[in-house]
């Protein structure tokens, strides 16, 4: 069975989410992605574990299922924030196999702090720490660390990180068998370094609103007989791990290095001449991850280990749409597009990776056609992100779209019609 599977996920209880944020939600908006298994998120928090309680009505080895019978696994994020040598900061996403281990679980991170101000709490644990304790409950948690590169919660940011695995989880280290690549890398610059050979490179999106431009942005590719112990078993060994679907790295908000504030922005060989420093305000720059991934790396580019897991390189079909009619991607000429797209072909994986561009142009004409096909070759450049700042897709002069909109009476609700 192939799995599209994007497990870091937040729920409305997690800071800076959508407040529309439930399972309904994400179960409509991940079969219009085309997205078929979901992480929960936040399973430590209170209110949120209980509507899981109330909303995943069937369990079966492990993975649990709404009253229309799609799949989630149980996932949570953490932040643990202490001292090692200077101040860490790394975020780590758990599975857990059932509900009786998750809840075993927040009840551990109850004596350390509170669970209940926010679907990512911060606790003062260190990694192995947490490690040794997690295994004490359940060999069958799966600890992943998030977004590996990220500057400032990242277990290789260029803030607050380690220099490797080992140094960060220590006798531990052999728990961890994934790692998540975040939106700024992907797996081509993790295999730069030799020691992340043994790892699985996993993609999730770390949503924080249930659209499908965040919603499965990036998502991880299983060819398994969906039960919770063939999953990570195939995080663990590899079997049955596909490979993953990726943004453009430069599409991240922290590939290149720079100052938001100071609206600038560098390559990593342009930020060594700058010995690191802004020249508008003087202060360090943000370090971003292809600096970084420069400094531990111990492989040129373009090496790729023997039988490594490929991946695919997509922009979502709304930021396509959006650039090419010159507006905002959530307004109503980009759904309309989108919709048209989606009530033709049935999800957004179809079209982004298999619909024929024949096909693709009778619905929506040749521009938008040919930029799906370009987007599934990785011929869409990106104008790298920084310090915050997302990358932006970049077209030639002269290829947005003028459609001529009738007029609108009623409020646009989006894909509803489809579901």
């Amino acid at each position: 069975m192939k799995i599209f599977a994007d497990l870091h996920i937040h729920s409305r209880h997690s800071r800076a989410t959508s407040k529309q944020l439930d399972i309904d939600n994400l179960e409509k908006w991940a079969k219009v992605k085309g997205i078929n298994l979901l992480g929960t998120g936040d399973f430590t928090h209170p209110v949120w574990i209980k509507e899981l309680k109330e909303k995943l009505v069937t369990e079966e080895n492990g993975i649990y299922k709404t009253q229309a019978g799609f799949p989630f696994v149980l996932q949570s994020e953490i932040s643990l924030m202490y001292t090692q040598g200077k101040g860490r900061r790394v975020h780590i996403v758990m599975l857990a196999p059932n509900f009786d281990v998750a809840g075993q679980i927040t009840e551990y991170l109850k004596t350390k702090g509170r669970v209940d101000y926010d679907g990512r709490p911060i606790f003062k644990i260190p990694c192995h720490e947490l490690t040794e304790k997690l295994m004490s409950i359940s060999k069958d948690i799966e600890i992943i660390p998030a977004h590996v590169w990220t500057p400032w919660f990242g277990l290789f940011g260029s803030k607050t990180g380690f220099d490797s695995v080992e140094e960060a989880f220590q006798d531990k280290a052999k728990h961890i068998h994934a790692l998540e690549t975040g939106l700024s890398s992907d797996p081509a610059m993790n295999w730069r370094l030799s020691a992340l050979d043994k790892y699985s490179l996993v993609s999730f999106s770390d949503l924080h609103s249930f659209w499908p431009w965040r919603l499965g942005r990036e998502a991880t590719m299983f060819d398994i007989d969906l039960t919770y112990k063939n999953l990570i078993n195939a995080l663990r060994t590899k079997q049955g791990l596909l490979g993953t679907i990726e943004v453009d790295p430069a599409y991240g908000k922290y590939h290149w290095d720079g100052h938001r504030m100071c609206n600038i922005r560098f390559e990593p060989k342009e930020t060594v001449k700058l010995n690191g420093v802004c020249p508008k305000c003087g202060k360090p720059l943000t370090i971003g991850v292809e600096y970084r991934v420069e400094q531990l790396a111990d492989r040129e580019i373009g090496f790729k280990p023997a039988n490594a897991p490929g991946f695919k390189t997509l922009i979502p079909i709304s930021e396509i749409l959006s650039r090419l009619l010159g507006t905002a991607i959530a307004t109503q000429k980009v759904w309309r597009e989108y919709n048209k797209l989606i009530g033709a072909f049935g999800n957004e994986m179809n079209i982004l990776l298999d619909v024929p561009f024949d096909k693709l142009k009778n619905t929506s004409g040749e521009l938008i056609a040919q930029k799906i096909i370009d987007n599934r070759k990785g011929n869409i450049k990106v104008d790298p992100g920084y310090d915050g700042e997302y990358g932006i897709p970049v077209f030639n002069e002269g290829e947005g779209l003028k459609l001529e909109m009738p007029e609108i009476k009623q409020k646009q609700t989006g894909l509803g019609q489809f579901i």
